[in-house]
């Protein structure tokens, strides 16, 4: 895979050490199973009312396109697939990807996974009807180029999900200093605060790709009962919903 001004080698080598730990739901990643299913209910929601899906049962997603950018270890990924979505997975960390194929095959689901980032998969040409960016935006070295990759896999009419941490105080105090080092929720040194980036921030690179914000929410911890909700709060972190309603 060719250099990518995006990929931040420090992030890359970090999450290489986690990659074994993915699919263990009492280890370091056990917040990002509770987030996922949260979040599962959003997009489902989001584009059930987007695609005009009405009530679709058991599999809502049923055969829309959708790419999940920064796939770690597939637990998104495999949502997504089992609401009936035909899902690509993307990640520039080789033990993720290895990883999450062989978990995918593990439970018979098709899912195509790529050792591959954003600029070569849009260079190739490809496009999305869906494009997840949930928690990759602060990882990455240069988020504009970043950004105006995924946006260039959004095809017509499609969607982008981003989900990431707000550059605040709040947010500091919080992801970091509280989720990392008095509750150990998160392995020390997953994020860094200055490549936190704010609403406005992100809904101006997405405007910039041709997206248009349609929704935008927050996650609330309760430390005590380890549990996760929706609020309208972007403070520490939000899900930005963007469409493209032009070609």
């Amino acid at each position: 895979m060719n250099p990518d001004v995006t990929i931040d080698q420090r992030e890359v080598a970090f999450y290489s050490g986690l990659a074994e730990t993915w699919w263990d739901e009492q280890g370091p990643f056990w917040p990002l199973h509770k987030l996922n299913a949260l979040r599962s209910r959003y997009i489902v929601e989001k584009l059930s009312q987007h695609f005009d899906r009405g009530s679709a049962g058991a599999t809502p997603l049923q055969g829309l396109r959708v790419l999940d950018v920064g796939c770690g270890g597939g637990i998104l990924s495999e949502s997504m697939a089992r609401l009936g979505a035909n899902v690509t997975g993307i990640d520039v960390v080789e033990k993720n990807i290895a990883i999450a194929s062989l978990h995918a095959e593990q439970q018979g689901l098709p899912i195509d996974y790529l050792l591959s980032t954003a600029s070569t998969l849009a260079d190739s040409g490809a496009q999305f009807d869906v494009v997840l960016n949930m928690e990759v935006v602060e990882h990455v070295a240069d988020v504009s180029t970043f950004m105006r990759d995924c946006a260039r896999l959004v095809g017509d009419g499609g969607a982008m999900f981003v989900a990431t941490i707000n550059r605040t105080a709040k947010a500091w105090l919080f992801a970091i200093v509280g989720a990392e080092y008095v509750l150990r929720w998160l392995p020390r040194g997953t994020h860094r605060w200055g490549m936190f980036q704010k609403p406005a921030e992100t809904s101006g690179h997405l405007a910039k790709g041709g997206l248009s914000v349609l929704d935008a929410v927050g996650v609330a911890a309760n430390p005590v009962a380890r549990s996760l909700r929706v609020t309208r709060s972007l403070a520490v972190n939000y899900m930005l919903f963007s469409a493209r309603t032009e070609s």
